[in-house]
């Protein structure tokens, strides 16, 4: 799914010092950066972010705004970011993905009899891996 929503880019106090990003249709969030580059990076990841909990939860997606009805303040930017939630989702999201795995059939065999949960077993062993890697 691939979204646009308008973004106000307002300059810090200190010139030259970085924007505060806001989102007029998804309340609450708010980003910024240090330079207009990093600023709009930051843009996109908090507004995929945003919506991609919105939908992880059931709820709807608000609407864009039309860039006709927003207003600027002085030294104000409105900017359109584009969001590829599709992408978002896949590295981001909780939902679950299917993949399939080959295994002997002697382990096969032990967890049946056992009831292990292979996808489980998985999880918690890439789970472990990933805990190992951050340390």
């Amino acid at each position: 799914m691939k979204l646009v929503y308008p973004a106000v880019f307002t300059p810090y106090e200190k010139p030259g010092d970085g924007f505060v990003v806001m989102f007029p249709d998804l309340p609450g969030c708010v980003t910024g950066g240090d330079t207009l580059p990093e600023a709009l990076f930051m843009a996109e990841d908090a507004a995929s972010g945003w919506i991609l909990t919105e939908l992880e939860e059931g709820k709807d997606v608000p609407s864009p705004s039309p860039l006709s009805s927003l207003k600027c303040k002085r030294n104000e930017i409105i900017n359109l970011i584009p969001l590829d939630m599709d992408r978002y989702a896949e590295k981001y999201g909780s939902a679950a993905v299917k993949k399939t795995l080959t295994i002997p059939a002697f382990m096969n065999t032990f967890v049946t009899e056992h009831a292990i949960s292979c996808s489980r077993l998985l999880q918690d062993a890439i789970s472990q891996k990933m805990i190992g890697l951050s340390q």
